[in-house]
């Protein structure tokens, strides 16, 4: 029943086609997933190594409580999965003693990151959402309830309308951030080095002017980025272009390579509704992506501990 459906990026080398399955479960429209389809110049970096799948199992003392991070001080209650259709209660994992290495950008670019550099056998993913144009109290609710470590990547003329609405997030007790997507989620290969400029640095100075703080990240809209992207994201102040190597859709996971979750996976997923989600609504694509990574033997970790 499912169709076959391609996924091309532009690069400097020639066309790039993904073949992905599932589109009946997908999102339209859909972020391109990650490097692959994103960049124009091929970037080295550091893949992630391989993975098992399988049933979640919770080892002997471990607890439900997040402990993805120090700063995140009130813990999920033990029960709160059942209310949000888990079987199990969500694993998180702690803060590592020492942060990966992640390449070095160039001089005056900003380094690009689809997958942290984390173990092989540290089976631990990333949970992060984009855009800001859906704003379900009930997903406050679960997020507040499950405390996940959620790193947001909003677009202004969005999420603008209700910013309130991820402040509550960010603040609920589990560490969530507040990074940045531009102002008008534009095709930033498309524009000149001072239009992308606008983009990232206008984004940059509201979200500071509204939530108090300058954020580290950034995450081009569709993936998509170029020379220019890196220069601007640089002098924008922004330390990281963060990437993504998994998709959650409607009911299933999308993958850039392989089809399974990989230590250090990060997984993007979108503040969207009912309407582009033929009929879920957010917390029920949210119930299960966590599932899948139940079933897959994986933690969640706070991006932010990691880079």
């Amino acid at each position: 029943m499912h169709a076959r459906r391609f996924v091309a990026g532009t690069l400097a080398a020639g066309a790039l086609a993904l073949s992905l399955t599932g589109c009946g479960d997908s999102v339209d429209p859909i972020e391109r997933l990650g490097r692959k389809t994103a960049e124009e110049t091929p970037a080295k970096g550091t893949k992630g190594a391989g993975s098992s799948t399988g049933p979640a199992a919770p080892s002997p003392g471990t607890s439900s409580s997040h402990a993805a991070s120090d700063t995140a001080s009130d813990t999920a209650s033990d029960e709160a999965y059942r209310k949000w259709g888990l079987t199990a209660p969500v694993q998180y994992a702690p803060k590592p003693a020492r942060k990966p290495e992640i390449p070095k950008a160039a001089p005056g670019k900003v380094p690009v990151i689809d997958r942290i550099p984390v173990p092989a056998d540290d089976k631990v993913v990333f949970l992060t959402f984009d855009d800001g144009a859906e704003k379900d109290p009930e997903f406050l609710k679960m997020a507040a309830d499950l405390k996940l470590p959620i790193s947001m990547f909003l677009t202004d003329s969005v999420a603008s309308s209700d910013y309130g609405h991820f402040e509550q997030l960010r603040d609920n007790g589990s560490a969530s951030t507040i990074n940045n997507h531009t102002l008008t989620h534009p095709n930033l290969r498309t524009l000149s080095y001072e239009a992308q400029k606008n983009e990232i640095c206008g984004q940059q100075e509201r979200l500071e002017k509204r939530f108090g703080r300058r954020p580290p990240f950034f995450r081009p809209p569709f993936g998509n980025y170029n020379d220019d992207t890196l220069r601007a994201a640089s002098e924008c102040g922004v330390s990281s272009l963060l990437l993504w190597r998994v998709s959650m859709q409607i009911n299933n996971f999308q993958y850039a390579d392989g089809s399974a979750l990989k230590p250090g996976d990060i997984i993007l997923a979108h503040f969207r509704g009912p309407s582009e989600l033929k009929g879920s609504t957010e917390v029920q694509m949210t119930t299960r992506m966590l599932q899948r990574i139940q079933e897959q033997g994986y933690r969640i970790g706070r991006l932010e501990d990691y880079l």
